[in-house]
């Protein structure tokens, strides 16, 4: 209670401090009634940020925002569906809001925004204290409907891969005077195939396990998302956000395992797995927001609900083919996290020569149940076994975090910050009656230098220390199958994993950007696996020793023909030294790493002046990450052509996804027991068709409000 009121008072008595005015940049000038209007790139490279401006490309034809994300610059994703930042895992904000969703449950949300709703994608690469983050931020910006009336858009997408899907969207916006009600309606009905294979060699018995598994998963996602504001004057605006998604799924899944011991037959089994899933959120945010554009003052409040639940339903038929034995196992879960923030930032300039300071404070609260029911039947004496699990995660975390930006001698732009977070959490297993009780602070620095030589040239360099916290279902123990046969469990006494980033780069003629950065931890968790009599059980653990990684990277945006055609490139070299990572935990792999990224896209407006848009993308990536490899590179590659009808208010599009070459995700993770490879065929490639009719005036300006931190002193 103290620090809220310290840090409320503290944005507060900021908020009515005297200001110096600052004018707002005129971006357009008229001539003799001829307007001229810069027109921003397809990519802009910032001393903190990559900006993909997506609005007015034909790149949005037919996708949704998660496809668009995966041809974004600096952006790969990996098999399990974790986005990454130049090798680094980040924190997705959308509008500046931190999204409630991760992993996969991410990656399906994303999938019913139409991208069509997109201005623009900012990869921070660079997060100033503001953000509340481990590593870089990417900030997902949507489009605003500022003209009077009903206008909006219904789009219908059929794809065919492996299996046909089907993607349907609907946008409602009403604005009139000072009033805005925005709604987005999506339904997504998917089929996903796939297969994979598991290797694991372990090195106490000389045992080699061999498991092939196929499965089918499919799920209908309906959401719904309104958002209403009011804007009450010139400078005060109040709204609400409220978030409904829902994901239905059920899943098949057929492995078949054979173990060798020494080259001899060990052991040999079958195993099937369905699955009934049903995901939903709820989220809620009400949101207050000061905005004085002559002084640009900014004061954004927002106190938000959320909560997710989980209900799992899964059985598993295993059926062993060597001393012949069958088991029947049912699992019953029924997951739900709430969580309670309350937000405050503040910013406002502090001089005419480009000083700005922000502050702001964050109050959050988590109360989170994995409870658990399993259920085992052996065929022998049908005698069963049934166990019972309870367990609970609660935290408080709350942060303060001050910010400031100047410039020196008209050339040097600083910005410093600093973040302080203070958590609280309680763990516990009610099953085994295990509790764990901890708290701690932490200050996370940063800093930012850059200094403008010429209009085209300029240097700039940054520091950011981070800090990682496990997901609450890491800490979970409780021992669960998968679908494979292994098992999994969390581990209640994982340490959070602090790490730092230094960067430098290097940007000519606002187009060509050469960028270095260096970054290393002396602790993390990774992913490890022990043996349990037959079972192998794979969990999180603790590691200790450095990891040192280093990334090299030039980036270019190129546009021709009087602007239609916009090409973008992006090449990469990346560095791994795990030596003293690899012998302080006995890893038996390469103690050092070098492999090469690249992306491109290109978008052509208006080809032969026939309303047709063409664009286009293709991304190479290596995914390596602590103790996991990855053995190939993996090439991405997507066509999309756009025919617009004018008249008719109507958009026809046909995109061609990985149709030269299937991404196949390979990697090996490393262990002081063994090594586990997976090999996992993507079901990303194929065919879709999108009809998408738009009504209403479809003018639009951005979602945020002037950010004092983008358009100041080292934000710039």
């Amino acid at each position: 209670m103290k620090l809220f009121l310290a840090s409320a008072g503290l944005v507060c008595s900021t908020f009515f401090m005297a200001q110096t005015t600052v004018q707002d940049t005129i971006k357009s000038s008229s001539i003799e009634e001829v307007k001229i209007v810069a027109k921003k790139p397809t990519v802009e490279t910032k001393v903190d940020r990559t900006v993909f401006n997506v609005a007015e490309s034909s790149i949005l034809a037919g996708n949704t925002t998660w496809e668009v994300l995966r041809m974004t610059p600096l952006v790969s994703i990996d098999s399990d569906d974790v986005i990454k930042s130049e090798g680094e895992s980040v924190t997705v904000y959308i509008n500046d809001r931190k999204s409630v969703f991760t992993g996969k449950e991410l990656k399906e949300y994303l999938k019913s925004i139409p991208a069509d709703n997109l201005m623009k994608i900012e990869v921070i690469t660079n997060p100033s204290s503001r953000y509340e983050t481990t590593g870089q931020v990417i900030n997902i910006v949507l489009k605003k409907r500022d003209d009077e009336g009903i206008k909006g858009s219904v789009s219908m997408t059929n794809t065919q891969n492996r299996k046909n899907n089907q993607y349907s969207n609907l946008n409602v916006n009403y604005h009139k005077k000072n009033f805005t009600q925005t709604l987005v309606g999506s339904y997504n009905d998917n089929t996903n195939v796939s297969s994979s294979l598991n290797e694991i060699k372990e090195y106490k018995d000389n045992s080699y396990t061999e498991i092939h598994q196929n499965g089918m998963w499919r799920g209908k996602s309906p959401s719904v998302s309104s958002t209403s504001e009011l804007e009450l004057n010139d400078k005060n605006n109040i709204g609400v956000i409220v978030e409904l998604y829902q994901n239905k799924s059920k899943s098949e899944n057929a492995s078949d395992a054979v173990k060798t011991v020494n080259d001899v037959l060990y052991n040999n089994y079958h195993l099937d797995q369905n699955q009934n899933w049903k995901y939903r959120v709820l989220s809620s945010n009400l949101f207050y927001k000061y905005y004085d554009k002559v002084k640009n003052k900014i004061l954004d409040v927002n106190l938000g609900v959320n909560y997710n639940g989980q209900q799992t339903d899964r059985t598993f038929d295993k059926t062993q083919l060597i001393a012949p034995m069958s088991t029947n196992t049912k699992i019953f879960e029924n997951n739900e996290t709430r969580n309670y923030y309350l937000k405050l930032d503040y910013s406002q300039p502090l001089d005419s020569v480009g000083s700005s300071f922000e502050v702001g404070a964050k109050f959050n609260f988590n109360n989170n149940v994995i409870p658990s029911d399993y259920y085992g039947f052996l065929d022998q004496n049908n005698q069963p076994t049934n166990l019972h699990n309870r367990f609970k995660y609660t935290d408080n975390l709350n942060s303060v975090y001050a910010n400031y930006s100047t410039k020196f001698f008209e050339k040097l732009d600083v910005r410093v910050g600093l973040r302080y977070e203070y958590i609280t959490y309680k763990i516990l297993q009610e099953t085994d009656h295990l509790e764990r009780k901890d708290s701690y602070g932490t200050f996370l620095p940063n800093a930012l230098l850059k200094y403008t030589f010429t209009p085209n040239f300029n240097i700039s360099t940054s520091y950011n220390y981070n800090l990682w916290r496990p997901w609450y279902s890491e800490f979970n123990p409780f021992e669960l199958p998968n679908n494979d046969g292994t098992y999994s469990r969390g581990n209640m006494y994982l340490n959070p994993n602090p790490n730092h980033r230094f960067t430098f780069k290097v940007g000519v003629y606002k187009k060509y950007f050469l960028s270095a950065s260096y970054y290393f931890t002396d602790q993390d968790y990774w992913t490890d696996y022990y043996r349990d009599g037959e079972k192998l059980v794979i969990f999180e653990n603790n590691f200790d020793g450095k990891s040192k990684r280093y990334n090299f990277s030039l980036n270019t945006n190129q546009t021709f023909f009087k602007n239609k055609l916009n090409v973008n490139l992006t090449v990469g070299v990346n560095y791994s030294d795990n030596s003293d990572f690899n012998k302080r935990n006995n890893l038996d792999m390469k103690s050092y790493l070098t492999s090469f990224t690249a992306s491109s896209n290109f978008s052509y407006t208006n080809l032969f002046n026939k309303n047709i848009n063409v664009s286009g993308w293709v991304g190479a990536y290596q995914h390596n990450n602590g103790n996991s490899i990855g053995n190939n590179l993996n090439v991405f590659h997507n066509i999309s052509i756009t025919k617009i009808f004018p008249n008719n208010g109507i958009e026809t599009s046909l995109q061609l996804n990985n149709i030269f070459l299937r991404p196949v995700f390979d990697r090996t993770s490393y262990s002081q027991v063994g090594t586990i490879r997976n090999v996992n065929n993507s079901d990303w490639y194929g065919a879709a068709f999108t009809i998408t009719k738009r009504f209403g005036n479809q003018k639009v300006k951005e979602n945020t409000k002037t950010d004092a931190e983008k358009n100041q002193g080292g934000g710039k």
